[in-house]
């Protein structure tokens, strides 16, 4: 099953310095069909005004990835971590058993993000925080970002508790990928930038696609795009 969640049917919430988009229930917005995939419970695609952001606020039990879509973002918390993050590149919190934290677009332009929210193996993780660059995100494949799937232990995956991995891919227009499911496991993923087609299912840019039940996936990319994909069990 391929099934296709136009962008303009997301939920969303727009204010003087956020445009948010949920793909899945959250906030004032609550659709009980959408709920999430497995552990996959919040992706959230938000537009960030210059000089604005998130001020601090708590989070406890959820693995928190954000993927930089345009400009930049800016992570401080009270552990004492501070980073900027860029486009193309991942950050990963683990809230654990509490953390308070802000998000800051400083930049002069817009930012872009895509925040995922994964609820992790078990309560009471150490809280804690990490980013990393991807600079071999090559075209026509698919890079493990972050991950805490058995076999993902490379020292250029940042890891998250829970048997779940966020994966990139960069293509250009006319390229291929492809991507082999588990048994038992499901996706969901999102292009950036231009319409593909998963499998022959035309998707726009910034649609959600869960894919369920399909042992491989194509996804033919009808122009420039990062191609941004949740495998959970």
């Amino acid at each position: 099953m391929i099934d296709v969640r136009p962008f303009a049917s997301l939920g969303a919430v727009q204010i003087d310095w956020l445009n948010a988009h949920h793909h899945f229930s959250f906030g004032h917005y609550h659709d009980p069909k959408r709920m999430g995939v497995g552990p996959l419970r919040v992706w959230n695609d938000d537009t960030i005004k210059p000089k604005t952001g998130f001020d601090p606020h708590p989070h406890r039990d959820m693995e928190i990835i954000t993927y930089v879509r345009k400009g930049a973002i800016t992570h401080q918390d009270r552990l004492g971590n501070e980073g900027r993050t860029v486009a193309g590149d991942v950050q990963v919190m683990h809230a654990g058993t509490g953390i308070v934290h802000a998000e800051y677009n400083l930049e002069d332009e817009e930012t872009q993000i895509f925040q995922i929210w994964i609820n992790p193996d078990r309560a009471g993780h150490e809280p804690g925080w990490g980013a990393m660059s991807f600079p071999d995100k090559s075209s026509g494949s698919f890079t493990t970002l972050a991950s805490g799937r058995p076999d993902d232990k490379a020292s250029n995956i940042l890891s998250i508790h829970q048997n779940a991995a966020v994966l990139g891919a960069k293509l250009k227009t006319g390229e291929e990928v492809t991507y082999s499911f588990d048994d038992g496991r499901q996706g969901y993923l999102v292009s950036t930038d231009a319409a593909i087609e998963v499998n022959g299912a035309f998707a726009e840019a910034r649609d959600g696609i869960h894919v369920l039940g399909e042992d491989r996936i194509t996804v033919l990319a009808l122009g420039d795009t990062d191609i941004v994909m949740v495998d959970v069990a």
